[in-house]
């Protein structure tokens, strides 16, 4: 399955990151994975760099746009 989320809020980009970074109303690839210390789902954006502080965001500045199930 492919999961695809447009960005709503691309704000507050810490000062310290280095990689890409989602831009407002852009549709990107997306996995929904839970963190590994607190399992609260984060949205990894497929084919984003991202050297610190880590490649994941928070799911709030995501909405689901579509599910494609490959088969």
């Amino acid at each position: 399955m492919q999961q695809y989320a447009r960005c709503i809020d691309a704000t507050s980009r810490p000062t310290d990151h280095i990689g890409d970074w989602p831009e407002t109303g852009a549709v990107y690839p997306v996995q929904y994975r839970p963190n590994a210390r607190t399992g609260q789902l984060q949205v990894h954006v497929l084919g984003f760099y991202a050297e610190r502080p880590y490649g994941a965001f928070n799911c709030q500045r995501f909405e689901p746009v579509a599910q494609l199930w490959l088969n």
